[in-house]
């Protein structure tokens, strides 16, 4: 969430933060001093079990919640997931380490269940228990199913596509709603997980869409946005249209149900949920989840607060609620229980739903030994997960500064990736400034920033880093810890914002603009990240904060797909390229120090650099790279001898485009020129 914030977000820019996160605030009193006074809770008990929330079985319910500053706690039993009588109430035993129990003889299936806390005397509201693995509609009250009983056919025998290493990985960014509820996406299930599943959709000028489009792209990863069960979207109106990002969370260990075909029925947004993830998985493609762990959708309210409150949120200096996140709340993930809490919550998701990765929003907020903990936990279930995150905050945090898991921090954290800004701005220009350029739309002086991206962050003798926009050393150990993007969905798409900077280009220069960035982020190391619909001038009708924008601004516009099948292919064929030619995918900081170096270029606009010697084990034995941002052709020297071109402008061939003997080439405005030897190895 908000690709934006680098850094500390300034004060002026909390507002829009706070818009677009349904918090609630908190109203608590002080001492008289002015400080809220709460506990110390380092001295809350922590419970080393991993069976807290409902156990199932024909003849009994079991249940545990930790609430160990409970006075009482009480479980409501209900036949429905709104309204209606209270079918069965227990009061909950205390046991060892803060933990409730209790027992209910029979098979519970398909009830309804909350649980009800006592603090200083007053019962709070009605929660499910944070560990919930089913809901129904609104996330309410937690249903009792049989998880068993949620699998699609073949569950057992899903495979996930294989993966050699990080590099190899294309990451496409997709909100659920957006790829197929636009009226003419040829998508049944419109804006749901099942209209991930169908295949055979046409647009009407016969294009595929939807999974056969992605599938036909050609990327490896579909990076999911917030899809656990989230606060905004109501789900008993889903006849209204309703929009919402999703990074207001509210059961984090369940599906969202305004996805599902019946929010009512828990299991039905479960299955549904596994059975997008096989269909992806049978067509090639791995499934990232978007989690956001950071900070909850509601703050007093939240079914944490409800139960234990003020434990899984930091507090300031005044005892209140922390904002580091712009949403009036942030989680504390160094307390013993809330970082057990997020781990077992990931392996839920990886055990449970097979899913493949996660993407951590504003992942600084979180503490760097708790993101290395998840890291080792889901690496040992699966070295292939590939995890990655927001290397910022929204603003400041009572976590120290060099506990945080911010990119700068990198070289600390074990196997996760985090999001270049430096290539996405230098690329743009600054995502605070709108009007400003960057290297592909006339901005001078962003070579080293696109330098930087090439190498994917990582430490190279020919990088003058003091020039690099934001960061003035590496952060990334390997390339594989690096994501290069230039849009996502924060922020204006790439097609709006190139608008907004360049207001006298025509729709060619500015494809040309827009072409060439994102080729420089899928020929640059480390992992390339994708916003979907880029790849055929995806807008949003200039909104820059959509997060609750209708449909006509949200929505895949499958029409433009063959109004701009030219640059479809062109995307197409450059993955391609990028799949075929692992020079392009190198798995070491090392590998890239020894293959690649940077040319020295005439003039300021233009970058360019050589990859020599079948970097890893690829068939080209020499490669050149050129990129000029200039709007004029340029003239560039390189190394002698004879050179076939493979992408030139808007073309790609492996075959060859043409022929090139001397020491010089020309390269077009605001364009890519990529060059090989094919040398006898």
């Amino acid at each position: 969430m908000y690709s934006k914030l680098k850094k500390i977000t300034p004060f002026f820019f909390l507002t829009f933060l706070i818009t677009a996160c349904m918090t609630d605030t908190p109203q608590q009193k002080t001492d008289g001093s002015g400080k809220i006074e709460h506990p110390d809770y380092e001295d809350y008990p922590v419970y080393i079990g991993n069976d807290l929330g409902l156990a199932y079985s024909p003849s009994a319910s079991s249940f545990k919640v930790w609430a160990p500053s409970a006075e009482a706690l009480r479980l409501r039993i209900y036949a429905r997931d709104f309204g209606g009588e209270i079918l069965e109430e227990k009061e909950m035993e205390k046991g060892a380490q803060g933990v409730w129990k209790t027992k209910i003889e029979g098979d519970q299936k398909g009830k309804y269940y909350a649980f009800q806390a006592k603090i200083d005397g007053g019962w709070l509201m009605e929660v499910p228990d944070p560990y919930a693995l089913a809901v129904g509609a609104n996330g309410k009250r937690a249903m009792v199913v049989d998880m068993q009983e949620t699998n699609p056919d073949g569950w057992e025998s899903d495979r996930k596509p294989a993966l050699k290493n990080p590099t190899d990985i294309v990451l496409y960014e997709l909100h659920v709603r957006d790829l197929s509820i636009h009226e003419n996406s040829g998508i049944q299930n419109k804006g749901k997980f099942l209209g991930l599943t169908e295949t055979g959709t046409q647009s009407p000028q016969g294009e595929k869409t939807g999974l056969d489009h992605i599938k036909d792209l050609g990327v490896t990863h579909v990076h999911l946005l917030p899809s656990y069960d989230f606060y905004t979207v109501d789900e008993t109106r889903l006849d209204e249209a309703q929009f919402n990002w999703g990074y207001d969370p509210q059961n984090y260990n369940t599906p969202e149900g305004s996805y599902s075909t019946d929010p009512k029925d828990g299991a039905v947004r479960i299955r549904e949920f596994k059975q997008m993830v096989k269909t992806l998985h049978e067509n090639g493609l791995r499934v990232i989840m978007d989690v956001v762990y950071n900070h909850t959708g509601v703050t007093e309210t939240s079914n944490f607060n409800q139960l234990v409150p003020g434990y899984y949120y930091r507090q300031d200096e005044l005892g209140g609620f922390s904002n580091a996140s712009g949403c009036g709340n942030e989680t504390a993930s160094e307390r013993d229980m809330v970082r057990k809490y997020i781990i077992e919550s990931v392996v839920h998701w990886v055990k449970e739903y097979h899913v493949d990765g996660f993407r951590f929003d504003l992942m600084g907020i979180h503490d760097i030994e708790t993101m290395n903990a998840i890291s080792a936990k889901l690496h040992q279930i699966d070295p292939t997960i590939f995890i990655y995150g927001e290397g910022w905050t929204a603003g400041d945090s009572p976590l120290p500064l060099e506990q945080q898991a911010i990119k700068h921090h990198n070289l600390q954290i074990q196997n996760i990736a985090a999001f270049s800004d430096d290539l996405r701005d230098g690329l743009k220009g600054s995502v605070f400034e709108h009007k400003e350029k960057g290297f592909v739309s006339g901005k001078i002086g962003r070579e080293e920033s696109v330098k930087f991206g090439v190498i994917a962050a990582t430490q190279h003798p020919d990088l003058t880093y003091g020039r690099v926009n934001y960061s003035k050393a590496p952060w990334a150990p390997q390339p594989s810890q690096c994501i290069n993007y230039v849009s996502c969905h924060d922020n204006h798409t790439l097609w709006d914002r190139l608008a907004i900077s360049n207001p006298d280009a025509d729709e060619a220069e500015r494809i040309r603009m827009h072409t060439l960035a994102q080729t420089i982020v899928l020929t640059s190391q480390g992992v390339p990240f994708l916003h979907a619909g880029t790849e055929m001038l995806r807008t949003k009708d200039g909104e820059e904060n959509s997060y609750k924008s209708p449909d006509a601004i949200n929505q895949l516009d499958w029409e433009r797909k063959s109004t701009y099948k030219a640059v479809f292919t062109y995307f197409k064929n450059l993955i391609q390229l990028r799949k075929n030619h692992p020079a392009f995918r190198m798995t070491s900081q090392e590998m890239i120090q020894k293959h690649l170096k940077f040319l020295k270029m005439p003039s300021p606009q233009l970058v360019g650099y050589s990859i020599s010697d079948n970097a890893n084990d690829d068939t080209w034995a020499e490669i050149i790279v050129l990129f000029n941002g200039k709007n004029v052709e340029e003239t560039i020297s390189i190394p002698n001898g004879f050179w076939t071109v493979v992408l030139r402008g808007n073309e790609i061939s492996e075959k060859g485009l043409g022929t090139i003997q001397g020491s010089e080439v020309k390269v077009p405005q605001q364009s890519a020129l990529i060059l090989m030897q094919n040398k006898q190895r």
